[in-house]
């Protein structure tokens, strides 16, 4: 099946069987940032918009047990950098209609929540279509690794989606069900 329709069926899809109660086990993610072996590592996260699974009350908790915070803000030519974040700090809205901090300090993630429509036994993720997360691991990955972590809802499996040169796979994704590694 073609990205395009694909992506189109997974977006319906996840309207359809979104539950704003659903969380990700907060245990899981620790154990995950505890396999990483970095001692307090900075962690990025995105504002869920489109009933991505909210990763907001994650991050929340990661801050109060002073872990570093940041949130993605879009660029140009399908960009992106991540500033740092702290619930105490207003956001902005973009031309999306997505939050993002209003923080001008650029820091790299050394974990990344990363959103996603669809996903693979290979951990390749299947978003939007606009690259943002593929061009930004693929900026660091012979400077820093990121470690990736999707978060998805189990019903997001495929069996294996149309993969290009470009994309990237993810370390983990979890579901509400298992983890994918």
């Amino acid at each position: 099946m073609l990205k395009s329709k694909l992506r189109s069926k997974l977006i319906k899809l996840r309207k359809l069987k979104f539950n704003k109660n659903f969380k990700i086990n907060f245990q899981k993610i620790k154990y995950l940032i505890n396999k990483s072996n970095l001692k307090k590592p900075i962690i990025g996260g995105y504002y869920p918009v489109n009933y991505e699974i909210d990763c907001l009350e994650i991050l929340e908790n990661l801050e109060k047990q002073k872990f570093r915070i940041c949130l993605p803000k879009i660029k140009k030519n399908n960009l992106m950098n991540f500033y740092e974040y702290s619930f105490k700090d207003p956001l902005a809205i973009n031309k999306y209609g997505i939050p993002e901090t209003i923080s001008k300090n650029i820091i790299t993630p050394d974990i990344l929540f990363v959103p996603l429509l669809g996903f693979d036994k290979k951990r390749f993720r299947l978003g939007y279509g606009g690259g943002y997360y593929d061009r930004y691991i693929d900026k660091f990955e012979n400077k820093k690794k990121i470690f990736t972590i999707g978060l998805a809802y189990s019903f997001q499996y495929v069996e294996k989606l149309p993969i290009e040169n470009f994309d990237k796979n993810l370390n983990y994704v979890i579901t509400n069900k298992k983890i994918y590694k």
